[in-house]
C-alpha cells in the first residue's frame, strides 16, 4: 500500500500521470471516496496522460464513457453511483473484450458483476487537500504500485 498527499489539482494530475506511465497492459482500477473526493478528477488526469483527446466527460449520468487508447483497445470509465442493484450492469453491455483499462467509481454498487481490481485508489478529503491511498489487489497491481511509487515518489507505508 502507498499513500500520497494531494494538496491541489496539479498533484492529482501528477498522480494520474505517474499511474498512466507505469500502468500494466490490462488493468482494473476501483476508485473509492465520498462525493467530491476527486475520483473523476484522477480518472480524467490518467486518461489525459494516456493520450485521450477531446472532452473527457464524467459518466455520472451515462454510467459509462468509452475512450480509445493510443496503444490499442479502450479505456472504460464507469460511475455506478446511480445504480440501485449490481444486476443493472447487465443492461450496460459491459462485454469488456476490448477493454485495456477499467476505471470504476463506486465499485461497491457493482459487487459481483465487475472484474476484480488490480488497483484500488481510496481518496479522502483532508484539510485543504486530499489523501490518495493505493492498494494493490493483484500481482500486476503490486508491481504497478511499486512502479508508480518509484516514478513519482509516492510515500509507501507498508
Amino acid at each position: 500500500m502507498s499513500e500520497r498527499w494531494l494538496p491541489d489539482a496539479d498533484a492529482t494530475d501528477a498522480l494520474g500521470q505517474a499511474l498512466a506511465r507505469t500502468r500494466p497492459a490490462n488493468a482494473v482500477v476501483h476508485l473509492h471516496g465520498d462525493l467530491g473526493a476527486g475520483k473523476s478528477t484522477l480518472a480524467r488526469a490518467l486518461l489525459r496522460a494516456l493520450g485521450v483527446q477531446g472532452a473527457i466527460r464524467s459518466p455520472t449520468y451515462t454510467l459509462v464513457e468509452r475512450y480509445p487508447l493510443n496503444d490499442g483497445g479502450e479505456a472504460w470509465h464507469l460511475d455506478l453511483y446511480r445504480i440501485a442493484d449490481a444486476g443493472e450492469l447487465e443492461f450496460l453491455g459491459l462485454d469488456g473484450a476490448e477493454v485495456r483499462l477499467w476505471l470504476v467509481e463506486w465499485p461497491e454498487r457493482g459487487a459481483g458483476q465487475l472484474p476484480r481490481p488490480d488497483l484500488t485508489v481510496e481518496l479522502a478529503m483532508r484539510g485543504t487537500g486530499r489523501v490518495a491511498r493505493l492498494v494493490a489487489g493483484s500481482e500486476a497491481g503490486r508491481s504497478w504500485v511499486e512502479r508508480a511509487t518509484a516514478a513519482h515518489g509516492v510515500a509507501a507505508d507498508s
